[in-house]
């Protein structure tokens, strides 16, 4: 592929949105365009390396005995109200009336869909298990769309659905798809750790959330010290401690006046004891009416845990007029003078027994020695933090920000029992299927890989993953030259290598300069050396290795260095992908690189 016959769109200044490696560097390299708000185009630099990721994902999917669909993005509304989903999915749904003034839905996921497909193939239980999957695009209305393609609100997701006649059929299959999704990381070159996470709207049993390490991920994930606790912190229980025990001054009952005082914070400055030795009251509105919660001093609600306390119910904070309407003083609410039939949960951080200061119920008064009982109903609400125990006893948990790229569930019959799927067991009799869900983002798992990939000049592409595997970049001053450039460009196409001929005409400068932006594995420059002495010079992208090369050794030494010392001539791209996948010599970065050859000035 010639340059001057593709489009090469790089960028010399970052655009002031784009906050974080991958988001500057698909910009500036010109793999995306922003469009709008948490809207991006493929641009084709960008769309060469995202069908790369998409191939592999494929064909792991396939290995693994899944078979692949596409379904419509467009979904009637009936059918997630048939799931009970077209309430608990909020607002970050896309909902929308046609002309007939039906409603209908972007697909967020496609459980509702899939099921009710599934419903009428599967008759039997010599149908199971089954697992069908699709690469499509996705539509999520986010609050606040950012990080470029790691939080958009358009994007391309794998989704796959299983369905089995019993538990351990789901078992099996699921832990194939763990085994599938780590050979997929690999053959991306991405360390992944896998954890624990909650499955949320989705509903199930378990799930397993893919995470990759990052100082930019959104998710915190919690890992023991001795290593056998790996948890998203919205998963992790909070494990007690003997720091619950409160002070011998506050153990017997006894009112205190607290003028003012109405936050944690300036209680226990006010009465000189620490926030773990008190009780936070803290009252919402849920869509089936109020609830209140409590909740020792020195921790805050898991908004995700609260969620499944209140069965998936719609939250918010009350606002001191719905607190006031129900007779509660804000700031200075305790568990005495409580309305009759309000939902009351107590955290699990206030240990039955133990006694501890709370809301006295009037305003400027709190009371002492407050023992909440077993009359109240526990829940585990409290956000765990690096420093709790780990709840599998190996020590202290530390925390780490992660990327979600994938996430396995086992869903038990919750879509199959929704829509009525049945088929024949082996007496005849029906059997409702039990289901898996299996997610990977194709878009963010590739900005992970350069996130992980990446240097102050630009991008560090693992081969697998590589818009091109090879830049070819000319540096001529006569026509017989340009002949002879493209002699090598036809050699290590029939080779096998995906080349990028940069045959532009600009600056030599401006061509190294996107060559490491772009970040091709290896860069192979025929110029005044090469004319001259019949000398090519090479630099892998990674390393900043730098060696040289004649015509007749070229293939030989590109080859070892993608790590595919034997190219075979006429591979096709998605052939080609299962080799590039697993090289890692060129397209593993360490965490220093050397630099070699003339400091390039960027285009534009």
């Amino acid at each position: 592929m010639r340059a001057s016959r593709f489009l090469i769109h790089t960028l010399r200044d970052t655009p002031a949105d784009a906050v974080i490696a991958s988001h500057r560097w698909m910009l500036r390299a010109g793999l995306i365009g922003k469009l709008g708000s948490g809207l991006y185009h493929l641009l084709p630099m960008g769309l060469r390396a995202f069908r790369k990721v998409e191939n592999i994902i494929r064909d792991e999917m396939n290995k693994a005995g899944a078979v692949e669909f596409i379904l419509p993005v467009l979904i009637p509304g009936e059918l997630w109200e048939k799931s009970g989903r077209w309430k608990t999915m909020g607002k970050e749904m896309f909902r929308l009336q046609d002309r007939h003034e039906t409603w209908n839905v972007l697909g967020p996921t496609h459980e509702e869909s899939f099921t009710e497909l599934m419903k009428g193939i599967l008759k039997s239980y010599r149908d199971l298990p089954v697992n069908v999957y699709q690469i499509h695009t996705k539509f999520r209305d986010e609050i606040r769309p950012r990080f470029g393609v790691m939080r958009s609100r358009e994007f391309v997701m794998k989704d796959a659905y299983s369905f089995h006649k019993d538990q351990a059929s789901l078992e099996e299959t699921y832990q194939k798809m763990r085994t599938a999704y780590r050979n997929i990381f690999s053959r991306l070159g991405l360390e992944t750790i896998p954890v624990q996470a909650d499955t949320g709207t989705m509903g199930g049993s378990a799930s397993e959330e893919f995470m990759v390490p990052s100082e930019v991920g959104e998710e915190t994930l919690l890992i023991s010290e001795g290593g056998k606790y790996q948890s998203n912190q919205e998963k992790t229980p909070f494990v007690p401690g003997e720091a619950g025990d409160p002070p011998a001054v506050v153990l017997e009952k006894k009112k205190l006046h607290t003028p003012g005082a109405s936050s944690i914070e300036d209680v226990a400055k006010l009465l000189g004891v620490d926030a773990v030795h008190l009780a936070k009251a803290m009252l919402f509105q849920t869509e089936n009416g109020p609830a209140l919660v409590f909740i020792r001093g020195d921790r805050q609600i898991n908004e995700v845990k609260l969620k499944n306390a209140l069965d998936g119910a719609e939250f918010r904070p009350a606002s001191e007029a719905e607190a006031a309407a129900l007779g509660f003083v804000p700031g200075f609410m305790g568990p005495s003078r409580l309305p009759a039939d309000l939902r009351i949960i107590r955290d699990a951080s206030l240990r039955p027994g133990r006694a501890y200061i709370a809301g006295a119920g009037e305003r400027d008064y709190h009371e002492g020695g407050v023992v909440f009982d077993d009359s109240y109903v526990e829940k585990d609400v409290a956000l765990a933090v690096a420093g709790d125990l780990s709840p599998m006893g190996d020590g202290k948990l530390r925390a780490v920000k992660g990327i979600e790229v994938g996430h396995i569930f086992q869903l038990g019959n919750k879509y199959s029992k929704a829509f009525n799927v049945s088929v024949l067991d082996e007496t005849g009799r029906p059997l409702i299927p039990t289901m898996g869900c299996y997610g990977i983002g194709v878009q963010r798992t590739l900005a992970a890989v350069i996130e992980q990939n990446h240097d102050e000049k630009g991008i560090k592409w693992p081969v697998s993953a590589s818009p091109f595997e090879v830049v070819l970049v000319s540096i001529t001053r006569s026509e017989e030259e340009e002949t002879k450039v493209e002699t090598l460009h036809q050699l290590l196409e029939n080779a096998g290598f995906e080349v990028l001929w940069d045959d532009r005409d600009l600056r030599p400068g401006v061509k190294f300069a996107d060559a490491e932006v772009i970040g091709y594995p290896v860069r192979v420059t025929a110029g005044k050396n090469f004319f001259e002495s019949g000398k090519l010079e090479l630099q892998v992208r990674a390393t900043g290795q730098m060696l040289e090369a004649t015509p007749e050794d070229l293939v030989s030494t590109v080859g070892r260095l993608l790590g595919r010392p034997s190219p075979t001539p006429g591979l096709t791209e998605e052939k080609r992908s299962g080799a590039a996948g697993a090289s890692k010599s060129a397209g593993r970065a360490p965490k220093k690189s050397s630099t070699a050859g003339k400091k390039a000035s960027s285009k534009k």
